[in-house]
């Protein structure tokens, strides 16, 4: 059975070039009425997360617990919920049809995208940069930590979430939309993987988390895994905490989690450690 999709531009709209503004910070009048959206209340300059979905139910999801929930409730962040299939066509609103040259599946309609992407960019820079338009594609550039500081130093982020064998490509060419990829597999849609995501950038806006240090202390900080941690009891089952962290000395301390992050990182992801090498121009050695 066939789904929705939103339509493209037509007209003028329609030779719109790659990376073109879609609206400017002052809000105008759009096709689609503002009931299509279920959002937290505006707050001006608070970073946004703006989803484009066909299951805006989904939303807020995970990220309305824990401290982006809190967050969230405090108006330190704003969700916009954009319903994909309001603009479908046709009195069943479709969003989708048959892939061009025969195929299994189904493809989100250009059209149909065209129109949601038009409305969800309403009011927000031209400059990529400082709103990023994202399709979560498994084709896409692997989302990673420096992602998450990029789009947490931009005034918002509206995300696509994909459905069935994925969207039309000539929206994706017309909007110079940015692929990103949660990982090397394939997900039934991009809802799960766009609160994934959310949750890395939220959770290093401004007084989110409340301390610095433990951002700055995490796996992916500084291109490396993490330390293990440890704490009370001082012994559990016959295994002790290392001396050197009962030791109460700084120095040692801080060097000891230094070596345990390289020899973690080389040990399990070879990748980020030639990367750490590359980039800090250090000789490879294996810590002990």
């Amino acid at each position: 059975m066939s789904e929705e999709t939103p339509d493209t531009p037509t007209g003028d709209d329609a030779k719109a070039t790659k990376g073109k503004s879609h609206g400017r910070l002052a809000v105008r009048e759009t096709l689609k009425p503002r009931e299509l959206m279920t959002n937290t209340p505006d707050i001006v300059g608070v970073w946004k997360a703006k989803i484009i979905t066909l299951f805006p139910e989904a939303f807020p999801g995970v990220l309305g617990e824990s401290l982006t929930g809190k967050a969230l409730q405090e108006g330190k962040w704003q969700l916009e919920k954009v319903h994909l299939r309001e603009f479908g066509v046709g009195k069943h609103k479709n969003v989708d049809d048959t892939p061009a040259g025969g195929g299994a599946g189904m493809v989100i309609r250009a059209d149909v995208l065209g129109e949601a992407i038009d409305f969800a960019m309403n009011g927000t820079p031209a400059d990529r940069n400082e709103w990023p338009l994202v399709y979560l594609s498994p084709r896409g550039k692997r989302f990673d930590q420096a992602m998450a500081k990029r789009w947490s130093k931009a005034r918002g982020v509206t995300m696509i979430c994909g459905r069935f064998e994925g969207v039309d490509d000539r929206a994706l060419f017309h909007y110079g939309i940015e692929e990103v990829s949660l990982g090397d597999f394939v997900m039934t849609g991009g809802e799960i993987a766009a609160q994934a995501m959310i949750d890395a950038t939220v959770r290093l806006l401004p007084d989110v988390l409340g301390n610095a240090e433990s951002i700055e202390e995490e796996s992916h900080s500084n291109g490396l895994l993490e330390h293990p941690q440890f704490t009370r009891p001082a012994e559990w089952r016959g295994l002790p905490i290392p001396e050197v962290l009962m030791s109460g000395h700084h120095g040692k301390i801080a060097e000891w989690r230094q070596k345990m992050s390289e020899k973690i990182t080389k040990d399990r992801r070879p990748d980020l450690w030639e990367a750490y090498v590359n980039r800090n121009g250090i000789k490879d050695r294996r810590s002990d």
